[in-house]
């Protein structure tokens, strides 16, 4: 794959897992804030909040990965930006785990991986990594 080939959507791709990486720390902050005010937060709330912070430069560093022709880069950043918002939705779906506000935000951060999905799966993309189907 030539340098320049898909440098374009490799560009928007690490935005988007930038964007998810900020909502993280907006929810981790949003949660420091709700358990200083005295509104109840759970170790579930910090646990999540601290683990999807810490997978945003490791999902950035696949995709500069990918973006340099790594194949093996490229199927784990198409795959975990396809788990990762189901997991997240589904999480949150379950009813008394974490309240609505937190369910927003992380839903919100579940958008960027989701427009990460899709791009990863353009058929450029797909043809410039034959091997990850």
């Amino acid at each position: 794959m030539a340098p320049t080939a898909h440098q374009s959507t490799f560009t928007t791709v690490k935005k988007c897992i930038t964007l998810f990486g900020l909502a993280g720390a907006i929810v981790l902050g949003t949660v420091a804030v709700m358990a200083s005010i005295g509104h109840p937060t759970t170790p579930f709330m910090w646990i999540r909040g601290v683990i999807f912070l810490a997978v945003a430069p490791y999902l950035h560093r696949l995709a500069t990965c990918a973006a340099d022709g790594s194949a093996k880069a490229f199927d784990r950043v198409r795959t975990l930006s396809t788990v990762m918002p189901i997991a997240i939705i589904a999480v949150d779906l379950i009813p008394g785990l974490c309240p609505p506000w937190y369910a927003v935000l992380q839903g919100l951060s579940a958008l960027a991986l989701l427009a990460v999905a899709v791009l990863t799966r353009t058929p450029a993309l797909r043809a410039a990594f034959p091997n990850t189907d």
